[in-house]
């Protein structure tokens, strides 16, 4: 008897676990009842914003939300100032040390703290020359996205193969497309993850970057949210519109500050949960964007109801 081929019974494996998960998705989230999702309860966890793109934030007891996405949440970027793209660590080669900022905002104000522990005001004369010179690159720190900015974006999985340091092909994309106003989103003003599906990856939360982690109960399934899709959110005092499952890019798999790389939060959705989310294209995917509908506050603890 011919030995069957290892990388198609690894390809079959990967099938037959996808309908596995699919099936115990659309179980959940059709079911019908009389709390949140069907018969589960599923409250906000946690809530974070980013005040500048691709460094580290801040966790948040609560959070306002606008059409324009959440309060101070990415409100400035670096660019290049040679190519002009927003300096974004989805492109690790150049980028990923923006990994060991994080930024803070107040009151319209941010400041960021610097990888030595120093911290800077982001209005200060001298900030274009600081971060210039931390990231080896000529930038400027601006606030108002210009029309068309774009950034570059490898394949993850290309990256992951191949390391940070390759020169992996890479797409120039738009952002922030279903984001009104200046702010420098990916996509959409907001983005949201489940619990089941952080625990199924096994990595911190931080690493996708989301504004809401949204608790489920034990047993629910991982990456259910990207079933929401077309579906409306009542989340506290706002309402919340699902647009579509969120592409994951190289960033989760990077060191975050003192947290180490993650290969893994890559590697599991690539097995687990690739979706159409773009075109045609399966994608792995993981967390869904959100537009909004009713602006207002979310708090900790709000009830999240699926409608």
């Amino acid at each position: 008897m011919t030995a069957r081929h290892p990388s198609r019974r690894k390809f079959a494996l990967n099938v037959v676990h996808r309908l596995i998960w699919r099936t115990r998705i659309l179980r959940a989230v059709t079911t019908r009842g009389p709390h949140s999702d069907g018969a589960v309860q599923m409250e906000v966890h946690m809530l974070y914003r980013y005040p500048v793109k691709s460094m580290l934030g801040e966790s948040l007891a609560s959070m306002f939300v606008d059409e324009c996405g959440a309060a101070g949440d990415r409100r400035l970027a670096l660019v290049d100032a040679v190519t002009g793209r927003v300096a974004s660590a989805k492109q690790p080669r150049l980028w990923r040390q923006l990994l060991q900022f994080s930024a803070s905002w107040d009151t319209g104000r941010v400041r960021i703290a610097l990888p030595d522990a120093a911290s800077v005001a982001a209005d200060d004369p001298g900030i274009d020359e600081l971060l210039s010179g931390l990231v080896g690159r000529a930038v400027r720190l601006v606030s108002k996205r210009p029309q068309g900015a774009a950034l570059e974006r490898p394949d993850p999985e290309k990256v992951l193969e191949l390391g940070v340091d390759a020169e992996v092909d890479a797409r120039i994309v738009e952002i922030a497309g279903a984001t009104p106003g200046d702010s420098f989103t990916d996509l959409a003003p907001l983005h949201a993850i489940t619990t089941a599906t952080i625990e199924r990856v096994g990595v911190d939360a931080l690493r996708y970057r989301p504004n809401l982690v949204i608790a489920t109960p034990p047993g629910y399934p991982p990456y259910a949210e990207t079933e929401w899709v077309g579906r409306e959110l009542t989340v506290g005092e706002t309402r919340l519109r699902v647009l579509k499952p969120t592409s994951r890019c190289a960033v989760p798999t990077l060191e975050h500050g003192p947290l180490p790389p993650a290969p893994q939060a890559l590697r599991t959705l690539v097995a687990e949960n690739r979706v159409a989310a773009s075109g045609s294209a399966r994608l792995p995917c993981a967390g869904v964007y959100l537009s909004v509908l009713t602006e207002g506050v979310i708090h900790i603890g709000d009830p999240v109801t699926l409608n």
